[in-house]
């Protein structure tokens, strides 16, 4: 069975199929650390070049400003479960062919933002810092010895005037063809001819995440309530786009998820109440919802971190049948969400700072994770990228039990 059955299985909830053996990703710092104790070194990741859409080239210029192929300490390197290509970041093949991983959830190439997408500038670049204009339109910082995700502080839509333009120029119908990458017609053949998971939608494509992305978070909060219409007509728009899109995708290609990225919920909650999320975000999500359930797409996974408790029962009632990564450091207990929503996929839950804690650690976060497998619908990994501070041993241990639970698992009864 290959990863792309696999998937299916798994979210179909078949109790004689063993999960995927995946990761969330590894922050750069967290693999270099890898190599350097022990880790075999074969494929180290390489950094994308050459930009594409903003699906899978958010932030090239700044992971490769300094030219020497050396993975930034903070970039991220995608371990199976989060879809690929995306921002920029090099997949991992290293990892996985060590603790034999399964082949990793990839993500249709198209562009789902603006269309032409605005040309990149490097405004300044000394030995600290890059300074640019990125494909998206927003103003961007990269500390360079940090090497971390590069920090907005200008964005393109500042109120109606900017959106108007933006819309007429750059959102608009008229051009659904320039959305799709030079090599689509390779794509097509490839993804038709496939053996793992494929994706559509992703980052920074959400009913929350694309407002953030093109406003700030402080400007989306304050003009939920000063400028509603304004944040209506964007969604409105943008959802218009991504329905053409996603209907050419799909007269071309079978794909096997839609991917919805919010990132809206912290260790504290959700960051807008469930009343905002009913008005601004249910009935977008739920055209987009209905489009792919009529077309035969069944799984709609959505990407949110921290304690999206909340958040949950008003996703499922549009439609949404899968969330992800559940960090632990946001409330998340897997046992009692399973209880609540046994129908809903589940993927991650693994504390990173419980593998990051030794082997005691780890045995308890494990005993988790072998209840949930008693369940199905569910790919057990770690809750956000790992962290420099898991240890390659520990990493190993943890692994290596993970996979035996995993591998145990595979044609358990009912």
């Amino acid at each position: 069975m290959n990863a792309r059955e696999r998937f299916h299985e798994i979210c179909n909830f078949n109790p004689a199929v063993r999960s995927l053996k995946w990761e969330f990703g590894y922050w750069g710092s967290t693999i270099k650390n890898w190599y350097s104790d022990g880790l075999p070194q074969r494929h180290y990741p390489k950094l994308a070049k050459e930009i594409t859409t903003p699906s899978s080239s958010l932030y090239i210029p700044a992971w490769t400003c300094k030219g020497d192929g050396v993975l930034p300490n903070g970039i991220a390197v995608f371990g199976g479960a989060g879809y690929w290509p995306t921002q920029g970041f090099p997949l991992d093949r290293d990892v996985g062919e060590h603790f034999g991983m399964d082949s990793a959830h990839r993500l249709v190439d198209v562009n789902l933002l603006f269309s032409p997408m605005f040309e990149p500038v490097v405004l300044e670049d000394n030995a600290e810092l890059l300074r640019n204009l990125d494909i998206d339109g927003v103003e961007r910082i990269f500390l360079k010895e940090a090497g971390t995700i590069p920090t907005s502080f200008v964005w393109p839509v500042t109120g109606w005037e900017s959106w108007n333009r933006i819309k007429e120029e750059r959102c608009n119908l008229n051009n659904i063809a320039s959305r799709f990458a030079k090599n689509w017609p390779q794509l097509v053949k490839e993804y038709r001819h496939r053996d793992y998971p494929l994706a559509i939608g992703g980052y920074p494509q959400g009913f929350f995440g694309t407002l953030v992305h093109l406003l700030g978070y402080e400007n989306t909060f304050v003009w939920y309530y000063e400028e509603p219409e304004l944040i209506h007509d964007m969604l409105r728009t943008f959802t218009e786009i991504w329905l053409a899109v996603f209907e050419e995708v799909l007269s071309q290609v079978e794909v096997d998820d839609w991917q919805i990225w919010e990132d809206m919920s912290d260790k504290n909650g959700s960051m807008i109440s469930t009343a905002m999320v009913r008005e601004f975000m249910l009935p977008y999500m739920k055209r987009i919802a209905d489009f792919f359930k009529a077309r035969g797409v069944k799984h709609l996974h959505l990407d949110t971190d921290g304690d999206c408790r909340s958040l949950i029962p008003l996703f499922r009632e549009v439609g949404v049948t899968g969330m992800w990564p559940f960090e632990q450091t946001g409330r998340m207990d897997l046992l009692e969400i399973r209880k609540q929503y046994p129908d809903m996929v589940m993927l991650g839950g693994v504390s990173k700072e419980a593998v990051a804690g030794g082997k005691a650690s780890i045995d308890c976060a494990l005993a988790t994770v072998e209840k949930m497998l008693t369940h199905g619908g569910y790919i057990p990994h770690v809750d956000h990228f790992v962290p420099p501070t898991v240890s390659f041993e520990d990493f190993t241990y943890y692994r290596g039990k993970l996979n035996e639970m995993i591998d145990r698992a595979e044609n358990r009864t009912p």
